[in-house]
């Protein structure tokens, strides 16, 4: 008697499906392992930045500050770990965090926006410029010998603003602001 006799399937096709639903759930943990449960790259990818002016990168207080900004930062509670810069990698910049970066660079040119109406806000002695941009703002330290920005995703919180703060007041003079 043929197995068509009974309605079922051939066993052709039986085997055949068994081995599709086999292949897929191998493929699918293949894809699984190779990335992570959010569908982002692996971790520590080395992080590539767009190169902006900055005469000053190359400064002795550029030098100083990067030398003494903090190992991680901490965002709402949350450790960010340094990020590697792909190269090449822009002078006197340090990052830190996945998947939306804080970047800090040193030895920008003075931000247009900085003029004498311009809202400052002090944190931990430092005098900062806000300028949002989508998701994120950055942040200039205007009353330094150099001018320091610090990129900051929406989702960050304070706290990697406060420890940059405590980095620049500890490294850099204060100097009066230039318009």
């Amino acid at each position: 008697m043929a197995d068509t006799d009974t309605g079922a399937p051939p066993k052709v096709v039986l085997v055949t499906a068994s081995l599709l639903v086999a292949a897929l759930a191998v493929a699918v943990a293949v894809v699984a392992l190779t990335k992570n449960s959010s569908g982002q790259p692996e971790q520590n990818q080395p992080l590539a930045l767009v190169s902006v002016p900055a005469p000053q990168a190359g400064s002795p207080d550029c030098a100083k500050l990067i030398a003494g900004v903090p190992g991680t930062l901490t965002s709402n509670g949350k450790e960010l770990s340094p990020r590697t810069l792909a190269e090449p990698a822009p002078k006197a910049t340090v990052a830190w965090g996945e998947p939306d970066p804080v970047v800090l660079r040193c030895g920008l040119e003075r931000p247009p926006e900085l003029t004498r109406t311009a809202q400052l806000r002090v944190v931990n002695k430092v005098q900062w410029l806000q300028i949002e941009q989508g998701g994120s703002a950055t942040w200039y330290a205007v009353d330094r010998p150099v001018y320091v920005a610090l990129t900051v995703p929406a989702s960050a919180g304070t706290g990697p603003l406060q420890a940059i703060s405590d980095a620049i007041s500890a490294k850099l003079p204060v100097k009066p602001l230039t318009f």
